[in-house]
């Protein structure tokens, strides 16, 4: 009777029963895999991925109009006089560049920049018919590096995307990630991000052997995924010199009628600023 009353989408609240069901099933799920599997996975993340879009293409996910609805800032360029740079962290395919240009105006000043880990995912990108050489440029890079050599001057950003991308690092690379990237803002310039939260429906399924570290997963793919709270984000901007604007945490119903099943998302979203120099 409950699930009939609730709707897919429905922003919910849990109570301390849940939370503690969830914690549960994460204790239940976090053995590791074996040694040798355990260090395969920890390692390659650019060849899993390269894997992963050589047999999915740009297929599997989808472009994300919704980010104008979450982040206004993004359709906010066409009224700008000087030239407006975006820079989307972990392009995959394009799902965030694309939309971004197709809500465009023709003649709105700006420009976009897209990375990867992944070659496989860079090619689609540039083979993709809006990619335009005088509006975009992608290029292939590992953002965990700890010293980032990207083409983008220092200071010259007006908005970081990073869209389900720092869940993929390794942990102890996540600190130094954010701090470098926030380095390429200018003064006022927005960092904008959305990631797996904390007892996501996702953390909730993995099954024994495939945990790596608290809250870090591998997938069946070989490709890698964390699980975060917003303490943790708050921890890694506010360290990279950042401001907070936003940091909430979305939860998510969905109902799975034929079985009378009551499933949640978890996201968490942020968004930070490069602060004026006082």
């Amino acid at each position: 009777a409950v699930v009939s009353t609730q709707s897919t989408g429905d922003q919910v609240d849990w109570d301390e029963e849940q939370e503690t069901a969830a914690k549960n099933m994460v204790a239940k799920n976090s053995d590791c895999p074996p040694e040798d599997v355990y260090l395969d996975l920890f390692h390659n993340s650019a060849e899993k991925w390269d894997k992963f879009y050589n047999i999915h293409t740009n297929k599997f996910f989808k472009d994300r109009h919704w980010l104008f609805t979450e982040f206004p800032e993004l359709k906010e360029n066409s009224s700008h006089e000087e030239e407006v740079k975006i820079f989307e962290v972990g392009c995959g395919v394009g799902n965030t560049i694309f939309p971004i240009m197709e809500h465009s105006d023709e003649d709105a000043k700006i420009f976009l920049y897209g990375c990867d880990f992944s070659e496989t995912a860079v090619d689609i990108v540039k083979s993709h018919k809006l990619y335009n050489k005088n509006k975009c440029l992608a290029f292939v890079c590992d953002i965990s590096e700890k010293i980032l050599q990207i083409p983008i001057s220092e200071g010259s950003l007006d908005i970081i995307t990073m869209i389900f991308v720092l869940s993929a690092l390794n942990p102890e690379n996540m600190g130094h990630c954010i701090k470098n990237l926030a380095k390429y803002l200018k003064p006022g310039g927005y960092f904008l991000f959305r990631d797996y939260g904390r007892y996501d429906l996702a953390q909730l399924r993995f099954k024994n052997g495939r945990c790596l570290a608290d809250n870090f997963y591998a997938r069946g793919d070989g490709t890698k995924v964390y699980f975060f709270t917003q303490e943790e984000m708050d921890k890694l901007f506010t360290e990279a010199g950042l401001v907070k604007v936003q940091n909430t945490v979305d939860k998510r119903l969905q109902v799975n009628r034929a079985r009378q099943l009551k499933m949640y998302r978890v996201w968490i979203q942020c968004k930070y600023m490069k602060p004026h120099s006082s």
